[in-house]
């Protein structure tokens, strides 16, 4: 599914994994049928190599987590989102450029 480094977050560990987590999160909602998602899935695996140790990186699958994706609003995938201290505090629709999400997990980790 994903790099080493890439968490596969779940309906059943989204709270310990993400809101109660020690350092900003950044969440991939996705889909294996979306074409987006897998032209994104090089860049969560670089995010995730870059910032071992400073920010946790994963994916939801939404077809098989539909509530963590209810909860949170996701309307369209991909979606990225980043946690800070369980809140979101950044939302990315669609395929941003990569310098953008480093930068709102940077801000994040402040």
């Amino acid at each position: 599914m994903a790099a080493k480094n890439v968490i596969e977050f779940t309906d059943g560990n989204f709270e310990t994994e993400v809101l109660k987590s020690n350092q900003p999160v950044l969440v991939d909602f996705w889909a294996p049928w979306c074409g987006p998602c897998r032209r994104i899935a090089p860049m969560i695996d670089e995010l995730a190599e870059e910032n071992v140790g400073g920010a946790k990186i994963g994916k939801v699958n939404i077809d098989e987590n539909q509530q963590s994706a209810i909860n949170y609003g996701v309307e369209a995938i991909p979606t990225l989102i980043v946690f800070k201290e369980g809140q979101p505090v950044q939302r990315f629709q669609g395929i941003p450029a990569k310098v953008r999400v480093q930068e709102a997990l940077d801000a994040a980790k402040a």
